[in-house]
């Protein structure tokens, strides 16, 4: 073997060894967050709130989540120091968790909930850009889809623990001290991943494939076709919100039913990052249709059919978290990753507001206008990605 393919290979094999790490950085991470926002609905049902509030603390927690990307991917791009913003954002998520434990009252609860969003806004730009770097040598999709895999095992984990503790005591203050495990768990192995790869930068040996100041006009349509697809895709919580007001089983399902969720977007990851880089933007178009059936499945009928709206939720989930990074990767140049990051999570974030916020009205009047709106605003972007399919090549 040649010096050049000995060098490929091993670039290939520690690309690969740094998506794993972060990818079990992720796994505690999103026990720790992913079991929290599986009962946080529920537990603020219990706090006294309505479900427009619910609402809107999970949409402002969606909007900080991914609009303060807007800040954080600027500042990555500007100084090139991404590993101290990925430690700060991770360090502040991972305290917020376990401390809903001691929130004396719905306002607590709600900033204690918006400031795990904030963490997780900090952390997300600069992370996904280093790991850009590692998953162009395996493939976008892969790469991507091969850590939301591992992330989304954390994803079922997380509420499984949450729904055993519940289960045995019954009280949501244990469940969430119990996370406090997780939590330090992940702090220790992010601190491990910035010492054995100071530079993931290093990773991507060819660059400069995309050129120009701006962005193309494929980001920008790609753009609008995600932020109609976030903004008809209720959050769990306000599903959370509803079983736990229809009173249809008992509370401890709930967040197994998450943890199903979880387990069907983790598998779906591996599969959906592998068909983005063999077939492109274009496999969107029958995910978002199907994926879009969950709102009927969940808000309508009985436990069965909540199963299987909990399996299309997770559908969409899983399309979210590997593809979408994975296609922003595809359409910048490598230099502009953390502000296009930024920019595009940014309106990704305010989409999924502002819908929460009307799906959380339009419950509070009528489920039936709500499942409608949810159906009708994500089968808007079908059209826009099957355009946005002929025009972009694949991956590959």
């Amino acid at each position: 073997m040649s010096s050049t393919s000995t060098a490929s290979a091993f670039t290939k094999t520690t690309a690969i060894r740094f998506v794993v790490l972060f990818g079990i950085v992720s796994l505690f991470a999103d026990m720790t967050y992913e079991g929290s926002r599986s009962i946080t609905g529920q537990y603020l049902a219990t706090l006294g709130t309505s479900a427009a509030v619910v609402g809107v603390v999970a949409g402002l927690g969606e909007l900080l989540g991914y609009g303060l990307r807007l800040v954080s991917g600027r500042w990555a791009e500007r100084t090139q120091k991404f590993w101290p913003l990925t430690l700060f954002g991770y360090f502040i998520q991972m305290v917020s968790v376990p401390m809903l434990a001691l929130a004396g009252n719905w306002q607590a609860a709600a900033l204690l909930i918006l400031a795990e969003r904030v963490g997780k806004a900090t952390r997300n730009p600069p992370r996904d850009v280093m790991l850009s770097h590692a998953a162009k040598e395996i493939g976008y999709g892969w790469g991507f889809g091969l850590h939301e895999a591992l992330d989304q095992l954390g994803a079922l984990i997380g509420p499984l623990a949450v729904a055993f503790v519940l289960a045995r005591r019954g009280g949501y203050r244990e469940a969430f001290a119990v996370l406090l495990i997780p939590a330090l768990v992940t702090l220790a192995l992010v601190m491990v991943a910035r010492f054995m790869y100071p530079r993931p930068e290093d990773f991507e040996r060819h660059t400069g494939e995309l050129h120009g100041e701006g962005f193309s006009r494929e980001y920008w349509i790609y753009l609008v076709a995600a932020a109609l697809v976030a903004a008809g895709f209720a959050d769990f919580q306000l599903i959370a919100y509803h079983f736990q007001k229809a009173d249809a089983f008992h509370v401890a399902w709930i967040p197994i039913l998450y943890a199903i969720a979880m387990a069907v977007s983790g598998a779906g990851s591996l599969a959906f990052g592998k068909m983005f880089d063999r077939f492109g933007i274009r496999v969107l178009v029958p995910l978002t249709i199907v994926t879009a059936l969950f709102a009927p499945f969940v808000f309508f009928g009985g436990f069965w059919t909540a199963v299987a709206g909990a399996v299309l939720w997770g559908l969409g989930m899983g399309v979210h978290e590997s593809i979408v990074p994975a296609a922003v990767a595809h359409l910048v140049p490598s230099q502009k990753r953390p502000s296009a990051y930024g920019i595009f999570t940014a309106g990704y974030g305010i989409a999924w507001f502002l819908g929460s916020a009307i799906e959380g009205v339009l419950y509070d009047h009528s489920v039936m206008a709500m499942v409608v709106f949810c159906l009708v605003v994500q089968l808007a972007a079908v059209p826009v990605l099957w355009r946005l399919g002929k025009i972009i090549p694949t991956s590959q």
